[in-house]
């Protein structure tokens, strides 16, 4: 769902966080509008609207993790967790993580990637939200969702700041629903 349209009717931090995102034309290939975060962290007062926005949702919810999708599900996940009492797990690229690992590979729409996750980090039962910055085709959100799954976790949404207007109408990935802040400018 996204924000605007359900509870957050009117409210002017949207406009502010859409405002804070640079859009970068025809990066990294021709035809594509990048969305560009980094201006919205050099934006302190659209940034941390972000964040409380997710933690207002989050707070009391129950939930006991945070998952980060690398690279940037990083600069909001830690955040939320701390502020909601939660742990933050890192959803990692491959060779990212010391350790054991788990791991769920993808397919993109140029290839194929995978996600991995310390052995241990989430246990059976726990309440997680999975956070990122942009969902475009759910191809990665989706490969998360499964992760956490085969460890047993209850993902309970998906969230991110950018949600393509194609998700309008459809909020869910592997049944879980997705909680969307904006849609890209052009």
């Amino acid at each position: 769902m996204f924000a605007g349209e359900h509870g957050l009717q009117g409210d002017p931090r949207l406009k502010a966080i859409s405002d804070a995102i640079r859009v970068v034309p025809h990066f990294p290939k021709s035809g594509i509008m990048f969305q560009d975060i980094t201006t919205l962290l050099l934006d302190h007062k659209a940034y941390k609207d972000t964040l409380d926005i997710f933690v207002d949702r989050y707070r009391d919810m129950g939930i006991s993790v945070v998952a980060g999708v690398e690279a940037r599900g990083f600069l909001f996940g830690p955040s939320i967790a701390l502020a909601i009492g939660a742990k933050f797990v890192p959803l990692s690229k491959p060779s990212k993580l010391p350790g054991e690992v788990i791991s769920e590979e993808y397919v993109l729409e140029y290839g194929n990637d995978c996600l991995e996750m310390h052995v241990g980090a989430v246990k059976h039962g726990e309440r997680a939200i999975i956070i990122d910055d942009l969902v475009a085709t759910g191809g990665t959100l989706s490969a998360a969702i499964r992760l956490l799954e085969r460890v047993g976790a209850e993902v309970v949404e998906c969230a991110c700041v950018i949600g393509l207007p194609e998700f309008k109408g459809q909020f869910r990935l592997n049944g879980k629903p997705l909680y969307i802040l904006v849609e890209p400018r052009q």
